[in-house]
């Protein structure tokens, strides 16, 4: 069965696969925006992809070449440095930092090649000279250069977008220097009160920086080349976003910008739109602090069709840890009855090395070749855990745990993950057992405290203690 996504652009279900004679996938999603914590719809969309790009993995072994960006320059990211009053890239790298630690927590894959706007000005500046040359882009007033989307003919057919919605939905955005309402920025006028420090050399020695849609062109282009066989992102990032892209990407390189489109869809917390005043507003180190593992609310993430919104709750999350102790159990078997260990459960290598499909759990990886069901792929889990070789013969016990650690790949589960402890439990913890030594129980009681209301015990052995996560009803 051939691996078919959604194109968002023809609207229709097209099967995916290399376009160019080297046989190399290449796959672009775009990327945080590093000036805050990603909350867990930016999550529910970084999960999707990297189990898209494990599909591709075990479809195209040795052949994919993945791109995600980092958005280190735009009015989020210099906006929180002046706020902070410290340089730009001391607020990214933080954010950077955090959001590579919360991957991993989720296990996702690191992409191939993760570029930066800022690591990219003189691509993003080439290109802008390029669209200029052709009569794409113009210089305003104020300095800036924006891209005329006049100029494009095919602009809105990703996005079905109307020239009323256009004008509407654009008319706030600098309408006095603009030639049209619904064109763009590629390069910003340099702002002293908006942009503090941050600027550089652009189209004609112009002081300023890149618009946001800019960055991902260039880097693609420089990474991936003109075309790429898939972008995927966000619904949220289909207009205005990736509408830009192809106008701009297409009329500076003269030919098709992406041969396939896949936007997965909002994630909706307790039936409502996420927002802090309505107290639905999660990080991933929010659920981890409540007590949950980052593997349930990988498996909660992926319990809805990612073209469909996902009512994301807390219930789910306890049926995610549910249904992952049962999975743990049938693995931590197979790993017994078949001779191998728990490293070879997750050897990567030697996981998409082998190949073909194992018959006993095609069903799920024909649910992920069919517009990436991960809700279908994860109900077939159960199905066939129950045909699954749990006997003792060596041979037929192997081949199971093959077929069984090859699914689990796919989907990204880690069944045996061991909990994080925060470095704040650690230093509580560290301060309460040096007032238990030093016989100050009064400071040891209340420390202890402090440990359960952050979701922690404290279990104490002659020589040390142990830390234990609670789970909270």
């Amino acid at each position: 069965m051939a691996l078919k996504l959604f194109d968002s652009l023809s609207r229709e279900m097209r099967e995916l696969r290399p376009g160019d004679p080297d046989g190399v996938l290449r796959f672009y999603n775009c990327g945080p925006t590093v000036y805050a914590p990603a909350h867990i719809g930016n999550f529910r969309t970084f999960v999707i992809n990297d189990v898209l790009r494990r599909v591709l993995d075990l479809e195209f072994p040795g052949r994919v070449k993945h791109v995600r960006n980092l958005t280190d320059v735009d009015d989020h990211t210099i906006g929180q440095a002046l706020a902070e009053r410290k340089p730009l890239g001391e607020i990214t790298r933080k954010w950077t930092k955090l959001f590579h630690e919360d991957c991993a927590l989720l296990n996702c894959l690191p992409p191939h090649v993760e570029p930066s706007a800022t690591g990219h000005i003189l691509e993003q500046v080439d290109m802008i000279d390029v669209l200029m040359r052709k009569g794409n882009a113009y210089r305003a007033a104020n300095g800036s250069v924006y891209f005329k989307i006049g100029s494009y003919p095919g602009y809105g057919a990703l996005s079905r977008i109307k020239e009323r919605e256009l004008q509407v939905t654009n008319s706030v955005f600098d309408a006095d220097h603009k030639d049209e309402v619904g064109d763009f920025a590629l390069w910003k006028a340099y702002k002293p009160d908006e942009d503090g420090d941050v600027s550089w050399p652009g189209p004609g020695g112009s002081k300023g920086r890149p618009g946001w849609h800019i960055e991902c062109s260039a880097m693609i282009k420089k990474h991936l080349g003109e075309t790429i066989d898939l972008h995927t992102g966000g619904i949220d990032l289909l207009f205005p976003h990736h509408e830009n892209e192809i106008a701009q990407s297409q009329c500076c390189n003269g030919t098709t910008f992406s041969r396939h489109w896949y936007h997965s869809e909002h994630l909706l917390v307790e039936g409502a739109k996420m927002s802090k005043s309505k107290g639905n507003f999660y990080t991933l180190g929010d659920l981890l602090s409540k007590g949950y593992s980052p593997m349930a609310v990988r498996y909660a993430l992926l319990s809805g069709h990612p073209r469909k919104q996902l009512n994301f709750t807390l219930d789910s999350l306890h049926a995610a840890e549910s249904a992952l102790k049962k999975l743990k159990v049938l693995a931590d078997k197979l790993i017994g009855n078949s001779g191998m260990t728990i490293s070879d459960f997750y050897d990567t290598k030697a996981i998409i090395r082998r190949g073909s499909d194992p018959l006993l759990t095609s069903h799920g990886f024909d649910a992920l070749r069919d517009d990436l069901n991960t809700p279908a792929a994860l109900g077939e889990l159960f199905t066939e855990k129950n045909v699954l070789q749990l006997g003792d013969n060596p041979t037929l016990a192997k081949n199971d745990f093959y077929s069984f650690s090859r699914i689990i790949f796919a989907l990204g589960l880690n069944l045996h993950e061991v909990p994080r402890v925060p470095d704040f439990i650690y230093e509580l913890a560290k301060k309460r057992w040096d007032a238990k030594v030093a016989r100050d129980f009064t400071t040891a009681d209340k420390l202890r405290h402090e440990l359960t209301v952050a979701g922690w015990s404290m279990l104490d052995g002659r020589e040390g203690y142990a830390l234990e996560q609670i789970k909270k009803a």
